[in-house]
This record gives structure tokens, C-alpha cells and sequence, in this order.
């Protein structure tokens, strides 16, 4: 099931808001300078990209602008320099694999700001190609630094963010930027955008949700703010635990914050007054340690002991969980629900995977997934590409969920 890019003039709504966007539609591009934000925080091994996912993500806007007659000025950070200039942590390995992707030259410039960023701008003919040293060289882009965004801005005429994962910073580059320039959402934001909404903006209902992961502490936001929104919310992973052990079930020598046993009775409490249906384990994959091959057994709640780690949903929890998603018409996951790491405690992670892939692909189901450990999941089952939209965006992803403003979203805002 694909999203199209169909935000006319922007328009997206929010925890019940309107936020309304220029669209790159809209916009004359032809001999401006767009100063794009991209995510060219890529994994590295021996100088060398290890993974171009995210300069892949950045090729349709990259290409919808050059195309149009824009000179496109990339910018970008990587790692974590703290502002100063670390050779090392140099952007210039990224051109040569880009210009490959692109299928035509990349310029690289030595700073984002000043004379080196502006003899390689205004070197740039129409639908040309520039990339400028990481702005985390300069102390001025983390801390929104208002004469830094100026000095950004004057290598632009119009600026587009295209990074949603580094929307939740309220940088220079991100943010501060937005306010001196003609801003729009690139393809891949925008998308990522119509995507969330399709999710929690205005979905279609019912909308079930699954939350997993080892930790209730890690996702207090995200659960108060989902069990006011959906009509089911299956929890899984380590997190389960602590709501069963709320709930007064034993859970032997398994990972539990049973000091949020009150906050769990309280998430399950204000679950039931907003008229969302929990779904937690009925039964659970038990073994003695985390490792491949180990013995294990399926326990009812009242058949685990003492030192029975649960480390998967079981075949029953598993089964419901695909009934509630045939009932629903969407879908939100956030998270495994088990040690999908180990087999055979993927189990019930790759059975809903699937499943939701299938539902997914049918049409039958619109269904959103993010966060590092949902993206690692999905592929484990190998049904990433059959979802509707998968997030690889991971802290903006998850703060959305949590409905929260995002400030490299909000500035676009117009």
C-alpha cells in the first residue's frame, strides 16, 4: 500500500491541530540556491559508507530540485564533533558516493559558512549539486545560533529540510534556518509527514497499536499518549512484564521495574477510561537464559516460576494479536515483542510482522512502523517493504508518538 505524495498545499494535522506546509510544488526553483537539510549521518567502516540508506532517502528531493533548475546546496552534520573541526568527522567521504547515486558531479566545499561555502555555491550552475562540510564544525548550529543561521542562510534563496530524523533538534540548520528562508518539507519529510498522519493525525478505525521493548521507564510519554488515542494497544517485549507483575502474576527472574507497578495501574487505568483496550501476554515463552537453542516452554501467567525468564509473547498472546489487527484498519508499532535477537524468542515478533505485512500489502491495513529496534525486527521477518511506511528516523519518530511539537517541523509551519 503506498502513501502518495499528495499534500496539497501541506496540509497536516496533528494531535487534533492543522499545520499547513509550502509544498515543493508550489515553489519557483528554477536558478535559486536551495539549501536542503539532509540525514548524511551514515554508518561508516574504513572511511567508507557502510550503508547508503540515508543518502538513498535524500535522492528524490536532491533530484526533483535539480531538475527543476535549482542549485542544490547540501547540508549536513555527522557525528558528533561538539563544535569544532575534527578532521575525521569530515563530510567530504560522502560526495564521491553520492555523485555516484545522483549520476552526476558533487562539489564539496571545506565549511558550511563563509568563503569556501560560497565560492562552491555560486560555482554551481542550474541543477548542480553541492555539499558543505558538517555544520556540527561550529558551536553556533546546536545551540541555534541565530548569526550562525544567517550566515547559513546566505548561501541560500529558499530552504527545504528533507531530514526528519534530526526534526526533534531545534538547530540552526533545522530550525533556525527556517525562519530566514522561503521554507518547505522535502519529499522524503513530507512523506515521512503524510505517513504519521495516516498513523495518529486522522487515521482510519479502529487503530491498534503495539508498543514493545524492555523498559516501561524508556516509553512513560508514548504509552499515556497512545492509550488516549487508539482503540487497542497490544504491550510485548520486557515492558509486559511489568504490567503483569501490576497485575499481580508472578514473573519469576524476568526482566521487571516493579517499582512502576503503580505507574502501570495507572497507564491501565487511564487505558480504560479513554475506552482503549489493552492486550497483554495471556501466555508467555519462558527458558532459564538468553541464548540460541536453550530449552524452552509456553506458561499460562499462573504456571511461571521462579527462575523462569519470559522472553516472548506466547503462541495464544500471538494469535490474538493477529485477530485484534484484522479488526483494525490501522496499525502503529513501536517496538519487538521479545528477545527477537535470539531465536526462538522471535516467535510472536515475526508472526505479527508478517501478518501485518500481509494485511498491509492486501490493502486491508495501513500500517506505520518505527524506531531502530521495530526497523531491525522487520527486516529479521523480511517484510519491511510490505508495510505501508516504515520510519527509520528513530528519536523524531518516537517523539511524535509522544505528542510532542518536533521544532524542525513546527518552523516549517505556514
Amino acid at each position: 500500500m503506498d502513501l502518495t505524495l499528495s499534500l496539497s498545499k501541506g496540509e497536516v494535522r496533528r494531535t487534533g491541530d492543522i499545520m499547513t506546509f509550502r509544498t515543493l510544488d508550489t515553489a519557483d526553483l528554477a536558478g535559486k540556491r536551495a539549501l536542503v537539510r539532509v540525514d548524511f549521518n551514515v554508518p561508516v567502516d574504513g572511511g567508507k559508507v557502510a550503508d547508503d540508506t540515508r543518502l538513498r532517502a535524500a535522492l528524490p528531493t536532491i533530484a526533483y530540485l535539480s531538475k527543476q533548475g535549482a542549485k542544490v546546496v547540501l547540508l549536513a552534520h555527522f557525528d558528533r564533533p561538539k563544535g569544532k573541526v575534527v578532521p575525521e568527522m569530515s563530510l567530504s567521504f560522502v560526495a564521491e558516493p553520492l555523485s555516484k547515486l545522483l549520476e552526476q558531479p558533487v562539489a564539496f566545499a571545506s565549511d558550511c559558512v563563509g568563503p569556501a561555502a560560497a565560492e562552491v555555491v555560486n560555482a554551481l550552475e542550474n541543477g548542480g549539486v553541492a555539499l558543505l562540510e558538517n555544520v556540527r564544525f561550529h558551536a553556533g548550529e546546536e545551540k541555534n545560533d541565530p548569526d550562525f543561521a544567517k550566515a547559513l542562510a546566505a548561501n541560500g534563496d529558499v530552504y527545504v529540510n528533507d531530514a526528519f530524523s534530526a526534526a526533534h533538534r531545534a538547530h540552526a540548520s533545522t530550525e533556525g534556518l527556517a525562519h530566514l528562508l522561503p521554507a518547505y518539507p522535502g519529499l522524503s519529510m513530507q512523506r515521512e509527514l503524510e505517513a504519521l498522519d495516516a498513523a495518529l493525525g486522522k487515521p482510519k478505525k479502529p487503530v491498534i497499536g503495539i508498543v514493545g521493548g524492555s523498559k516501561v521507564s524508556t516509553k512513560l510519554d508514548l504509552l499515556n499518549n497512545l492509550v488516549a488515542k487508539l482503540d487497542r494497544l497490544a504491550i510485548g517485549g520486557g515492558m509486559a512484564n511489568t504490567f503483569l507483575f501490576a497485575q499481580g502474576h508472578d514473573v519469576g527472574a524476568s526482566l521487571c521495574e516493579k517499582d512502576l507497578a503503580d505507574t502501570a495501574r495507572e497507564i491501565m487505568d487511564k487505558a480504560k477510561a479513554a475506552g482503549c483496550e489493552l492486550l497483554l501476554p495471556v501466555d508467555v515463552v519462558v527458558a532459564k537464559k538468553v541464548a540460541p537453542g536453550v530449552e524452552t516452554a509456553v506458561r499460562q501467567l499462573n504456571e511461571v516460576q521462579a527462575d523462569d525468564l519470559i522472553l516472548d509473547a506466547g503462541p495464544e498472546s500471538a494469535q490474538r494479536l493477529l485477530a485484534a489487527m484484522d479488526e483494525s484498519a490501522t496499525l502503529i508499532w513501536n517496538g519487538p515483542l521479545g528477545v527477537f535477537e535470539v531465536p526462538p524468542f522471535d516467535e510472536a515478533t515475526v508472526s505479527a510482522a508478517k501478518h501485518a505485512g500481509k494485511l498491509a500489502s492486501e490493502g486491508k491495513i495501513v500500517a506505520v512502523a518505527g524506531g531502530g529496534d521495530t526497523v531491525s525486527a522487520l527486516n529479521h521477518a523480511g517484510v519491511a517493504a510490505e508495510m505501508t511506511f516504515v520510519s527509520t528516523a528513530g528519536g523524531a519518530f518516537l517523539e511524535w508518538m509522544e505528542g510532542k511539537t518536533l521544532p524542525g517541523v513546527a518552523a516549517l509551519e505556514g
